[in-house]
C-alpha cells in the first residue's frame, strides 16, 4: 500500500491574519485562495514540498452543523483547543526567533522533552497550537 498525506486541515476566523502567519512566518507557499470575506479556503505549504499542505477553512461551513455544534466549535477555537499540527525543522531556535518576532502568540520556548525531542509551541491567529520539532 502506497499512501501519503495531502493536506491537513486548520480552521481560520480571520483567513488574512492566518494567510500572513504560515506565508510570512513560517515560509509557507500559498497554494490556493478561493472564497471571498472570511468565506476563504487557503491552502499553503511548505515550499519544495508540494504533495504536502494545511488547508485552512472557515470552521463549522455547512448544513451538517448544529448551532450548538457552530458555538461548541468557536468557543473551542478561542481557548485553542480545537485544532493543532506539528511541524518540523532543522533548526528549531532560528525558527522559534523568527516566529517569536512577528509577535505570534509563544506557548513554549524551545524545550528538550522527556520523550526525546526538542520543541516549541505558537499559537495561530485562529487559537490552533502550532508545535515545531527540531528535525533529527
Amino acid at each position: 500500500m502506497d499512501i501519503t498525506i495531502h493536506a491537513s486541515f486548520l480552521p481560520h476566523d480571520d483567513p488574512e491574519a492566518s494567510l500572513a502567519f504560515y506565508r510570512d512566518n513560517l515560509d509557507f507557499e500559498v497554494r490556493n485562495d478561493v472564497g471571498k470575506g472570511d468565506m476563504r479556503w487557503i491552502t499553503v505549504g511548505p515550499k519544495g514540498q508540494p504533495d504536502t499542505s494545511i488547508l485552512l477553512a472557515p470552521p463549522a461551513v455547512g448544513p451538517e452543523f448544529t448551532e450548538d455544534e457552530k458555538r461548541l466549535i468557536t468557543e473551542m477555537m478561542a481557548k485553542g483547543t480545537y485544532g493543532w499540527i506539528l511541524l518540523a525543522t532543522g533548526d528549531l531556535d532560528a525558527t522559534f526567533e523568527k516566529v517569536q518576532a512577528s509577535g505570534a502568540d509563544v506557548v513554549q520556548e524551545p524545550t528538550e522533552q522527556p520523550y526525546g525531542v526538542r520543541d516549541c509551541a505558537f499559537r495561530d491567529p485562529a487559537g490552533n497550537l502550532v508545535r515545531i520539532q527540531q528535525r533529527s
